[in-house]
């Protein structure tokens, strides 16, 4: 019998199925998936408000960076010194 491969999003969708039986205990769930229940939350939140497309994998990346330099100066050094 040749290994199943399992992606992690259909993981996560099944997870979901089974997070929304009746029956369902999600702290129990969690475990048997190898997750936090915060994580669990998370997952099952996305989905109602987005549906499947909710499951996917997101960036980590910050969306801003506060103390970040500006990529270009906003006026040249030598322009103060030609200005007289």
């Amino acid at each position: 019998m040749p290994w199943q491969d399992v992606s992690p999003m259909s993981q996560r969708e099944e997870f979901i199925v089974r997070a929304r039986q009746d029956q369902a205990r999600l702290s129990a769930l969690c475990r048997e998936y190898g997750i936090s229940r915060k994580t669990g939350y998370k997952w099952l939140r996305r989905y109602e408000r987005e549906g499947a497309a909710g499951l996917t994998e997101r960036t980590r990346r910050p969306q801003r960076c506060p103390g970040q330099t500006p990529s270009a100066p906003t006026h040249s050094p030598m322009a103060c010194c030609m200005s007289f």
